[in-house]
């Protein structure tokens, strides 16, 4: 909710426990901007006034506040008179919404039979917030949308959505570039242009519901291939997919067309049978030996 308006900026809908990636998808609604040009609201916030929730006071949350320069605030603990207008808009919800949903639990029906699904629910939510933002409210003189449009200005946004989502929804660790690539969570993660940072520390962002890549950041800059230099003494990042083939070799016999043998740390080419891999073209009676680092 955007203090000075009150207009609804973004929002989620989920099942289980709060969770900071939760939390992420809903910034990401309220940041980017909407499919539907009545929902007007976008754009990074100067302050975000948050409560003490495990969701609110990781380190993720944190880390992503900084990169968008935003201050965050956490409200005092016991004292709810500080989120009294989020606190009413749930309130709002509570009775003008969900007590005319099928399926609702209430005084009258204290076993309702489910009628909703997950996204249903969503549809419902996303409608009702339109609606709020659109009608007048008592306390500001105006609707919530008015007041967000005012005599008209130009929100702060993010670079790109790919930025944001960067930064929102992957979670960054630290690793060191292993002759055969970068180790995470039991994968490996592999492709030509880290043989240039063997032994160098990186910083990785992957998504925690997807695995299969990470995005791989060399001096916390994304952009451009991590063997590249753009002359002015910065590197960027490359997208690295985690290594899917039951033998390691097979991978590096794929990238290492193109980008020399040498870089990869071959000894020997050896007359092999006809190697192939899923979705790729044969690559010939040749297989690359390599250095026993790669073993195992």
């Amino acid at each position: 909710m955007d203090d000075y308006s009150r207009a609804i900026c973004g929002y989620t809908v989920f099942t289980g426990a709060p969770s900071a990636l939760n939390t992420a998808l809903a910034l990401r609604q309220a940041i980017w901007r909407k499919s539907d040009p009545s929902w007007a609201m976008c754009g990074l916030p100067d302050v975000l006034y948050v409560d003490h929730g495990s969701d609110f006071t990781s380190h993720h949350l944190d880390r992503t506040a900084v990169e968008l320069h935003i201050r965050l605030i956490h409200s005092t603990v016991a004292r709810p008179q500080g989120r009294g207008k989020i606190e009413r808009f749930f309130g709002t919800v509570n009775t003008k919404l969900l007590t005319t949903l099928p399926g609702h639990l209430g005084p009258c029906t204290r076993t309702p039979a489910p009628a909703l699904d997950l996204s249903a629910l969503d549809h419902a939510v996303g409608g009702f917030v339109v609606t709020y933002n659109d009608r007048p409210h008592r306390e500001i003189g105006s609707s919530p949308r008015d007041a967000w449009v005012g005599d008209g200005w130009l929100p702060r946004m993010p670079d790109s959505l790919e930025q944001l989502d960067g930064l929102l929804l992957t979670v960054p660790k630290h690793r060191t570039v292993q002759r055969d690539g970068i180790h995470f969570q039991g994968q490996r993660y592999l492709s030509p242009t880290l043989a240039a940072f063997v032994g160098h520390p990186v910083t990785i962002r992957y998504d925690p519901r997807d695995l299969s890549e990470i995005r791989v950041y060399d001096r916390n800059t994304f952009g451009l291939p991590p063997a590249a230099d753009r002359g002015d003494g910065e590197r960027g990042g490359v997208v690295v997919g985690a290594d899917r083939h039951p033998a390691g070799v097979a991978a590096h016999v794929v990238d290492a067309v193109g980008v020399g043998l040498a870089q990869l740390g071959v000894d020997e080419v050896v007359d092999f049978d006809l190697l192939r891999i899923p979705g790729r073209a044969p690559l010939g009676p040749a297989v690359l030996v390599l250095p026993n680092e790669f073993a195992g």
